[in-house]
Order: C-alpha cells, then sequence, then structure tokens
C-alpha cells in the first residue's frame, strides 16, 4: 500500500455524520458535514441510512485530491445494528432512541445475562442493541429468517464499501448485552436464542478488510485498490489515539454523548455499578475500559435554551457563582431516564423552577458548563479508586484526565472540570481534530512509528476564589445527586 495516499474517514455521530481526508502526515485537506435525521417506518423509527449513504456518493467526487485516497477508516455511534442480505438492508436499522418495545422489554431482562458476565446495565430506550435485535426476532420473524448478517454500524459501512460482512468488539462490548468483555466471546444468552448464528467473521478494528467494490470505487472517483478498514465505535476511537501516548490516563470525550473512559482502572480495583450507568466498554486492543456516560451535549443545549454557547468564559462562571446560581440533577435522572438529566434550577436557597428561561441569557451557557463539569466530576470520581482521586502521583498517567470534544474547548467546562477534579491533572490534546476522526485514522496505521500528534497542554483551574465558590456548590449539588442518581 502507498504510504503517501490519502485516508478518508467517514465518521457517523448521532446528531452529524462527516467525511474526514487527511494526507499521510495526518493533516486535515478537507471536510464535509451533515445533519443526521431518522425515518419512520411502519413498525419503529429508523436511522435514515438513504439519505446518508447519497450523501457519501455526493460528496467524495467534490473532494480536492480524492483520486489519491487508499485508506478509508470509519467510525460510528453505537447501539446501532444492521441487518443484510445478498439485496442489501433486509431490515431498517433501528433507531435507538425509539422505544416501543413494550412488553417485550420485560422478556428481554429475564433472559439476558446478568451484569458480571455482560457488564452492561440495562439501559433505557433502544441502548442495548441486544434488545433491539431481540425484539425483530420476536415481532418480525419472517423478516428475520431472511437476514444472512448482522452487522455493527461500523462495520455496516465497510461492508457498504466493500462487500465484506465483519463485525468487531468495540462495537459488539458497547452496551449492546450480547458480549462478555472480560472473556472477549458472545453472551451466553445471545447464543442460547439463536442471534449469534448471523454474525459475520470476527475482525480487528485497524485491520483492512478488502479493497472499495470497482463499481462504487468508480463513482466515488476513488483509485482501484483503495482499502477500507473494519472501523470501530466512536468513543472508543477518541480512546485509540491516547493508548500509546498516555495509556493509563482518563478520557473524557464529549459531543451528544459525555463519556468518562477509565483504561488504567481494572475491575478488581474498582467494581462498577449498573444504576450509575457505569459499564464495560471495549478498546481499539479488545480490552475492557471501565465507562460512564450522560448525554451531556444535550443537556448543555437545553440549559442554554438559544443563548450562545461561546458566552460560557471563565468570567461569565464567576458571576453564575457570585449570583447563586446553580442547576441539580433531576430526581427521575436515574437509571429509568436518561442518567444525568438536569432538574431544578435554584439561586442561593430559592427554588426557580425547571425552565432555563429563568436564567438570565449571558450566563445560561456557563450554568450550563458547571452543570456538566459537575456531572462530569460525579461519575468519573465513581469509577476511579478513592486511593487515586484523593492523592494521585502526578507523574503518573494515572493522575491525567484528557478532555476531548466541543466541552473540551469550552472555556467554562474546561476550568470548572480543572477545580473539581484538584489534585488530578486535567489536559486537553493540541491536536485540533476531533478524537473521533483522528482514531478512525490512527486506525489504519495502528502499526506504524508513532504520528507525533499527541501533545498535550495543561488545562489551569480558574482563581482561588472561584475554585473555593465551585467546590462549595459542588458539595450542595452531591447532596441532591446522592439521592437522584441512584
Amino acid at each position: 500500500m502507498d504510504s503517501n495516499a490519502h485516508t478518508l474517514v467517514l465518521d457517523v455521530g448521532k446528531s452529524n455524520a462527516k467525511l474526514v481526508l487527511f494526507n499521510a502526515e495526518g493533516d486535515v485537506i478537507a471536510r464535509r458535514v451533515r445533519a443526521n435525521h431518522s425515518v419512520q417506518t411502519p413498525h419503529y423509527l429508523a436511522l435514515g441510512l438513504d439519505a446518508l449513504q447519497a450523501w457519501v456518493q455526493e460528496s467524495v467526487p467534490t473532494l480536492p485530491e480524492h483520486a489519491r485516497i487508499g485508506r478509508i477508516g470509519i467510525t460510528t455511534h453505537g447501539a446501532a445494528f444492521c441487518a443484510v442480505n445478498g439485496s442489501g438492508l433486509a431490515l431498517p436499522a433501528i433507531d435507538y432512541e425509539w422505544d416501543g418495545y413494550g412488553e417485550l422489554r420485560a422478556d428481554y431482562a429475564s433472559r439476558i445475562d446478568g451484569f458480571e458476565t455482560t457488564g452492561t446495565p440495562l439501559l433505557p430506550l433502544g441502548l442495548n442493541a441486544g434488545l433491539q435485535l431481540f425484539w425483530l426476532q420476536q415481532t418480525q420473524p419472517e423478516a428475520w429468517q431472511g437476514i444472512e448478517a448482522w452487522l455493527p454500524y461500523p462495520q455496516y459501512w465497510a461492508w457498504w464499501f466493500t462487500g465484506v460482512a465483519a463485525y468487531e468488539v468495540s462495537s459488539l462490548g458497547c452496551h449492546t448485552h450480547l458480549w462478555q468483555p472480560a472473556r472477549n466471546r458472545f453472551a451466553p444468552w445471545a447464543v442460547r436464542e439463536g442471534l449469534v448464528e448471523r454474525f459475520p467473521p470476527l475482525r480487528l478494528a485497524y485491520e483492512a478488510i478488502g479493497p472499495v467494490q470497482p463499481a462504487l470505487a468508480e463513482r466515488l472517483g476513488l483509485p482501484a485498490g483503495c482499502v477500507v478498514y473494519a472501523g470501530l465505535h466512536d468513543s472508543n476511537a477518541c480512546l485509540a489515539r491516547h493508548l500509546h501516548a498516555l495509556p493509563g490516563a482518563s478520557v473524557v470525550s464529549t459531543g451528544t454523548w459525555c463519556v468518562v473512559m477509565t483504561p488504567g482502572v481494572t475491575g478488581r480495583e474498582q467494581a462498577l455499578d449498573p444504576a450509575r450507568e457505569q459499564l464495560f466498554n471495549q478498546s481499539i486492543e479488545g480490552r475492557p475500559v471501565p465507562t460512564a456516560r450522560f448525554m451531556g451535549g444535550r443537556e448543555f443545549a437545553h440549559l442554554c435554551h438559544g443563548a450562545d454557547p461561546a458566552l460560557a468564559t471563565e468570567s461569565a462562571l464567576h458571576e453564575v457563582l457570585e449570583a447563586g446560581w446553580l442547576v441539580l440533577p433531576g430526581h427521575d435522572a436515574g437509571p429509568a431516564a436518561n442518567f444525568g438529566q438536569a432538574g431544578e434550577i435554584v439561586r442561593g436557597d430559592q427554588p426557580m423552577g425547571s425552565a432555563p428561561q429563568v436564567v438570565p441569557l449571558h450566563l445560561r451557557p456557563a450554568l450550563a458548563a458547571m452543570y456538566c463539569a459537575m456531572m462530569t466530576t460525579r461519575i468519573l470520581f465513581d469509577l476511579l479508586p478513592l486511593a487515586l482521586r484523593g492523592n494521585p502521583q502526578r507523574s503518573d498517567a494515572l493522575s491525567v484526565v484528557i478532555l476531548e470534544g466541543p466541552l473540551a474547548d469550552n472555556p467554562a467546562y474546561a476550568a470548572a472540570l480543572s477545580a473539581l477534579l484538584a489534585p488530578l491533572a486535567v489536559v486537553r490534546s493540541q491536536d485540533e481534530v476531533e478524537g473521533t476522526a483522528r482514531g478512525a485514522w490512527l486506525s489504519t496505521r495502528w502499526a506504524m512509528p508513532s504520528h507525533g500528534r499527541d501533545a498535550y497542554a495543561s488545562v489551569p483551574p480558574p482563581t482561588a476564589q472561584v475554585s473555593h465558590s465551585l467546590l462549595q456548590r459542588f458539595r450542595q449539588w452531591s447532596t441532591v445527586a446522592d439521592e437522584a442518581l441512584v
């Protein structure tokens, strides 16, 4: 393979999809972005794959130097599986935000293996992909018989490009109930129920599975021999970029979801609690990673309520604290609903209701950032052993927390998190490319020498006065969180 070839990354998040074109050195040459939209089918809400495929086919030929693309890397959001056969999609892919499982949800819960086997809690909506497959098996038996292969979402796109069916562990191990993280094999219940029979061979995320199909390559203007890699789950793509540089560091990947991953912590050191939406993910190398998350991007947007996110400055954070504003976690924000959902807004001791409009427009983004920082701190502290939280060795990578994604560039969020996590060291990657795309690019050259883009910058805490006020407010917040977050 030409070492000077360009790499195209397809990065499909829940809210947006991106095409990012890299040169051999890892510089971004071009990118294309579109919003994702779900579609209503007769039976359920589905991912809008037809429109996304059309966009890819329209966009790739418009990329500069697209004829030099020699590699394609893929990363997507989790909790999405695609059923395929010789004609293409056998069924529309269920959108994980659909919740029409009815009584079959209880039947599913009675059949699956326990948390000690799958490392996965029972999650709301369709966030356990095993539930999606089980529901389709029970309610669409004729369509089920026509399925030749179940593909995790990244591998669906790899199949769409190449015609080669595969699955990969970072997607199978993403809170699906289908996988045993500690043993790197399918869960016993999935074998008993006949779900495993329709999964293709296992491949590594950083393995080239085949060239782009000739007819598709011609339509896209790609050279013959352009190879496609198996692909991986987006949070694990963010983690992948740091596993060589700071292998024990915790990673906070922000976006629609704020995902906290602690690869330096093992299950033996810290038992996970499924009631707090803690779970095991699988790294690109197939190792279990203690993880927890909440929909931070959604909560931030909700609390901004139309205010410009750029208003989330450190000075605005100071003003929020001086005025006594605080957002408490909702009392229904445990695992039965969206974990970490914002609840009542207070000013000092005065309840102000739950509508963000009660907060002055210019302060909403800083208040939203503070709430997200408090939630992030809480779930990270729940994952880390007490000894590490209280007395870390500053030279040890285990004491480092790496920020990724949009909130990493939010001054109020980053400063608040640095204050709340002290004495842990909070750093931000100096790489300007988002972690999902960089991780997918890295997956196409996993065995190659270091890419030289692993520099980090410290995130300093705010002033002593602001830090002190934040810690005081966090103690008040934590009292409510102890009840609301189970």
